[in-house]
């Protein structure tokens, strides 16, 4: 126990130490200033080069989806899911050494180049992210946590951060073993993050891009758009286009819906004029007794 009490003070101290360290020292490696970087990059594309020029550059929950930005991605690891994360690992560990399991590497990918390593990761990861953001809409306490996400009523790079932090314990808890699995580094792990975050950002960004033959690979706004859709079609009830970086899958498994340019299609889901408004409303929604009483 002791070990464990140890682990969950070390966790918190070194994250603050590790998120000062961030701020203060900019440099290639950094994780905080990519974020922010990104961010502005695709801030301004949409600024010099909107698909809904009418749509006001601050639109209505900007502020708080900037607030989300901080809060999903620092904030949340400093106040318990850093911590939440290491005791978590050394638990499973500890429960393969009661099986005389040291690690659970089963796939070396060491030998392989660089560019072979972060391909495998990349797809793999976003192959496990397409199933659980499927599993987001088809399962009904899994969908009330997502509608925070769905709860935007305009797109822009900013929306991409709108989640409940429960997404997060959902998908790195599902990621981990297969990832684990395989052998994967930090290092491959936060480049492929980083370009999957840039994806991301560009799929809810106010822009036209359909990336032309592309498109059946790669996630686009003019696709996107439509998984976010008020309005779901007869063969598509749960939803459609839930590929995070890559479309490939949704055009393999049949979950592909692009029917017209669907720029100015109402966005959300039924019922969202009653879902809170604001941060704290949102993030308490999921945890209510009556709000999973119906799917959508």
């Amino acid at each position: 126990m002791d070990k464990y009490i140890d682990l969950i003070l070390g966790s918190f101290t070194g994250y603050w130490n590790y998120l000062v360290y961030e701020i203060t020292h900019p440099g290639w490696e950094n994780y905080f200033y990519w974020l922010l970087t990104l961010s502005l990059m695709v801030f301004a594309l949409e600024i010099i080069l909107p698909w809904r020029k009418d749509q006001p550059i601050f639109r209505k929950g900007f502020w708080m989806d900037v607030f989300y930005i901080f809060f999903n991605f620092f904030l949340f690891s400093l106040i318990g899911y850093n911590a939440l994360s290491h005791v978590g690992v050394e638990l499973f560990n500890d429960f393969l050494g009661l099986f005389g399991i040291e690690n659970i590497v089963a796939f070396e990918v060491q030998q392989f180049p660089a560019w072979a390593q972060l391909l495998i990761m990349f797809v793999i990861a976003d192959f496990i992210q397409w199933n659980v953001h499927r599993m987001l809409h088809t399962v009904p306490w899994m969908w009330e946590f997502h509608k925070v996400h769905h709860s935007v009523k305009e797109m822009s790079f900013s929306a991409h951060f709108r989640f409940h932090f429960m997404e997060t314990i959902i998908y790195k808890t599902v990621q981990y073993i297969p990832l684990a699995m395989i052998g994967f580094g930090i290092q491959q792990f936060i480049v492929v993050h980083m370009f999957a975050l840039f994806i991301g950002h560009l799929n809810h960004a106010n822009l036209s891009w359909g990336y032309g033959p592309l498109g059946y690979i790669f996630n686009s706004p003019r696709m996107h758009i439509w998984h976010h859709a008020r309005e779901l079609p007869d063969d598509h009830p749960y939803g459609m286009n839930f590929g995070l970086s890559l479309s490939l899958w949704d055009y393999l498994f049949g979950t592909a819906y692009i029917p017209h340019d669907g720029r100015d299609i109402e966005l959300g889901f039924h019922g969202d004029e009653d879902f809170p408004q604001r941060f704290g409303g949102q993030t308490v929604y999921p945890f209510r007794k009556d709000s999973g009483k119906k799917l959508m």
